[in-house]
């Protein structure tokens, strides 16, 4: 495991298994959040977005946290890399997480990404793209059924294609990878460019 694409639903861990395998493998962890907030959550456009992820793509070694399939992201992820962690909780988990999460931020105007904070009025926002509370519970059941089909259709049966749905899985997961030694996992210029 030397290229890893974790994926799955909002509130599913991804980032915190991104983190553990990044950190257990001395791998570079990019958050694909990172790249495509911009600060006022202005979003950068998808031609710029997907450029950045092909370049990364393009080095030996990583950990992409997240999604991004409506932009074109997987498509360019997904042939380079060597293994697919799907975080795949049941939606009651999903949602607990999610909640739990979105009030903390709220509550301790924690910064995200690029100076951005979770604005008090998403939490009662009707519109999912800006409700993650609302956007998890609607699409829990579509990303799995996407990532069911992206999966079984052959065309990445070179991908190791590992499924968690349960803490115990995760656990089992991390339990397994070999620590290595660490190095700077933050995602900045590739040294050989």
């Amino acid at each position: 495991m030397k290229r890893i694409s974790v994926i799955g639903s909002s509130g599913s861990g991804k980032s915190t298994v991104a983190r553990a395998l990044a950190k257990s493998l001395a791998l570079p962890l990019l958050e694909l959040d990172s790249l495509f907030h911009l600060p006022g959550w202005r979003q950068k456009d998808d031609v710029a977005f997907r450029a950045e992820v092909a370049a990364i793509v393009e080095r030996e070694q990583w950990v992409i946290d997240g999604n991004y399939t409506s932009h074109g992201v997987a498509q360019l992820v997904w042939p380079r890399a060597d293994s697919v962690v799907w975080l795949d909780p049941p939606r009651a988990t999903v949602m607990r997480r999610v909640v739990r999460r979105t009030l903390r931020r709220v509550l301790t105007r924690e910064e995200l990404w690029n100076g951005n904070h979770e604005p008090w009025t998403n939490l009662y926002s009707p519109r999912p793209e800006k409700n993650i509370i609302l956007w998890a519970w609607t699409r829990h059941a579509h990303t799995r059924r996407k990532y069911e089909t992206m999966l079984r259709d052959g065309t990445w049966a070179h991908l190791s294609v590992i499924r968690l749905r349960t803490a115990d899985d995760v656990r089992a997961l991390l339990d397994n990878v070999a620590p290595r030694p660490s190095h700077d996992l933050s995602p900045g210029p590739d040294p050989g460019s």
